[in-house]
């Protein structure tokens, strides 16, 4: 039976002892992983090389390269494991690549124009897609100009990630995974995308948001609720934003002898 939160609905985001492997086979890399996200909380995971951190991001988001071995993932009460990753974005499930990929040929403004009419079944005229884009350009502080590139092409990575955050403002999800958001930015760039994030909470403070992260530093700007430690496939501790703070200071050390 799925938990519920104090207002009787389910948390978003529900993995109760999830185990997961490669496709091509091996052995598992998630080895019984258990956390929950509710509506409004931002939760981040922190963990060595090879913890399992992004395989996680990427068995959230439905990647056939990963096969689901024992356990569950529900999304909004309901048990996600025949999800394909289409429908899981359909329903409000994102993921922020750490290496967005690139596609020439195709805009930013017929990209996000595609992606909402699967998310929403909205078919928006270019006018008015672009009206919608402008607005939350200009709030993340995005030259318009932006809209008519070709996605990801000769982005740099600090404009590949605010890309991101502007089709999670867009798209509206309910839940928003951030893999590695920070990887490869300055701290500029960095700060700049973790206002972009806040600005699109305070327009949708019901978002949840699971940031998978090997630094404080973006940690210090998103100030999540809670910090699980990820350890060989299976979380090892839990805690405030204080326990990011002591990985910072002493490593993994403790958690990994």
């Amino acid at each position: 039976m799925a938990d519920v939160q104090g207002d009787g609905t389910p948390p978003i985001l529900e993995i109760d002892d999830l185990r997961a492997a490669p496709a091509a086979g091996g052995d598992d890399i998630l080895k019984g992983l258990t956390l929950s996200v509710g509506a409004g909380e931002v939760h981040a995971v922190m963990g060595p090389n090879g913890s399992g951190k992004s395989t996680l991001a990427s068995v959230l988001l439905g990647s056939p390269e990963y096969v689901v071995t024992g356990g569950s993932v529900r999304f909004l009460g309901d048990d996600i494991a025949e999800w394909g990753a289409d429908m899981r974005g359909a329903a409000g499930m994102f993921l922020a690549f750490q290496y967005p990929q690139t596609i020439p040929g195709v805009s930013v403004l017929n990209f996000l124009r595609q992606a909402l009419s699967a998310r929403k079944g909205i078919d928006l005229s270019m006018l008015e897609l672009r009206l919608s884009i402008m607005e939350w350009m200009e709030r993340l502080g995005i030259d318009p100009a932006f809209a008519d590139r070709h996605l990801n092409d000769g982005f740099s990575g600090g404009e590949k990630k605010r890309n991101e955050v502007l089709q999670m403002a867009i798209l509206e999800p309910e839940l928003a995974v951030l893999d590695e958001t920070d990887s490869g930015l300055d701290i500029d760039a960095l700060r700049t995308v973790a206002s972009g994030v806040r600005e699109v909470r305070q327009d949708r403070p019901q978002l949840g948001i699971l940031c998978i992260t090997h630094y404080q530093r973006l940690l210090d700007e998103l100030k999540p609720d809670t910090v699980h430690l990820l350890v060989d496939g299976a979380i090892v501790a839990s805690g405030g934003p204080e326990l990011s703070g002591e990985i910072e200071h002493e490593g993994y050390g403790r958690w990994t002898a």
